[in-house]
């Protein structure tokens, strides 16, 4: 299947979201100021578990207890989807990404100085919300930028921002945290953010949004579709497996690899370019089969997990293999998004927004699934094989889908 065998439409097509003419060179720099937000949502997003220590401390609350502020940023990408794509689907597109990264800034700044660890659970929940709406709006806006067959490299490079993110935003930020506070952290955020409003702004030409459509009217056609909750699922479900090994990447490395504490960043730097690769092959891949890629890059992640649960005790020998973990999963993030994108129709504004809901979910189920296991007693190695068991069963709805499709079956 091709990215346009698998959909009735084709939104680059059918919805009025493209400019007028746009010069590669224009493109390019409106593109990479997409991307700046994207570095700036993924530097937020995953700091947080750098400065956990220093915020509990600081907070005077325990360690766990803190990390409840990391699932309070997750339920608000999860809720902020689906409202701010409802209202926001005739807005202007370059004028709902700059309302939304303002308002990053804003929370940002609300969790630097929150006086309680009630207000900064408040603070980061409300910083979630416009999370997975500017992914949304700016992956629309990039695939409006240039020709149809190069959507899906446009899109890979607004989300290489987050994945440049994990290597470089996030330890520059975690350590800004370590040596200044963790409040300078949140601080930073805010500046990032600012910054983007000022690229967006100075870059991305105006876009409109679809005066003939109503969030009603696309939320009906959007949740009324099959295809759309089977995309979501195989998001959420087989991506989970990534989740499922990231989160105890620190005791693996350490308790099983039987690796000092100085060696984990490594291991986490080894996630973080796995990302940035695994992003750029996705654009790359998406321009033979968004279909295609999204069951090659599931069954190249169930492998690469189960490689992953074997070189585990080995020490060194597990860094390719995170390297990899990444890398076939964030082809599956690129490709799930203009998957949506495809059959959500006109409704657009959603279907390039719900595909972070659905991966939020895949973290907390990863995550879950993972310390389910570990607490069962089978021991650190095992959420590697929790992970490829999603894997699988995210291939498995792929096709479902894949099935119903070609039977022509009505959403």
């Amino acid at each position: 299947m091709t990215t346009t065998d698998t959909a009735s439409t084709d939104p680059a097509r059918t919805a009025p979201t493209r400019t007028a003419p746009t010069s590669p060179d224009r493109a390019a720099i409106a593109i990479l100021a997409l991307a700046v937000g994207g570095f700036t949502i993924g530097t937020t997003e995953f700091v947080t578990m750098g400065v956990l220590p220093d915020i509990a401390g600081g907070l005077g609350v325990s360690v766990p207890t803190a990390g409840h502020a990391i699932s309070a940023y997750a339920l608000g990408v999860v809720v902020g989807v689906p409202i701010l794509a409802f209202f926001g689907a005739k807005l202007p597109r370059r004028a709902m990404l700059v309302g939304l990264m303002g308002a990053y800034a804003a929370f940002n700044l609300l969790s630097a100085v929150a006086p309680t660890f009630a207000v900064l659970t408040v603070a980061r929940f409300l910083d979630g919300l416009p999370h997975g709406a500017y992914f949304g709006v700016a992956s629309l806006v990039a695939a409006g930028l240039v020709a149809p067959g190069k959507r899906g490299r446009a899109v890979a490079a607004v989300m290489l921002g987050l994945s440049v993110a994990n290597v470089v935003g996030v330890p520059a930020a975690t350590w800004l945290g370590q040596n200044l506070g963790w409040r300078a952290t949140y601080l930073a955020a805010a500046g990032l953010a600012l910054l983007t409003v000022a690229a967006v702004l100075a870059a991305v030409p105006a876009m409109p949004g679809n005066p003939e459509t109503s969030g009603r009217r696309e939320a009906r056609e959007f949740f009324g579709n099959a295809q759309v909750w089977l995309t979501m699922a195989a998001g959420a479900v087989g991506f989970g497996g990534l989740f499922a090994v990231y989160s105890y990447i620190a005791p693996t490395v350490t308790e099983v690899g039987g690796l000092g504490r100085g060696t984990v960043p490594l291991f986490v730097l080894a996630l973080g370019l796995g990302m940035v690769a695994g992003t750029w092959l996705a654009g790359e891949l998406a321009g033979i089969s968004v279909f295609g890629s999204l069951l090659g890059g599931g069954i190249a992640c169930g492998v690469v997990l189960v490689v992953y649960f074997f070189a585990a005790p080995h020490g060194w020998w597990l860094w390719p293999v995170a390297f990899l973990v990444t890398a076939t999963g964030s082809v599956l993030v690129v490709n799930l998004q203009l998957r949506l994108m495809d059959v959500a129709g006109n409704a657009v504004t959603l279907g390039a927004a719900m595909n972070h809901a659905a991966l939020n979910v895949a973290n907390a189920l990863g995550a879950w699934a993972g310390g389910v296991v570990i607490a069962a007693g089978f021991g650190y190695r095992a959420p590697a094989l929790v992970g490829a068991a999603l894997a699988v069963l995210g291939v498995g709805i792929l096709l479902w889908s894949a099935t119903l499709h070609r039977r022509g079956a009505p959403a």
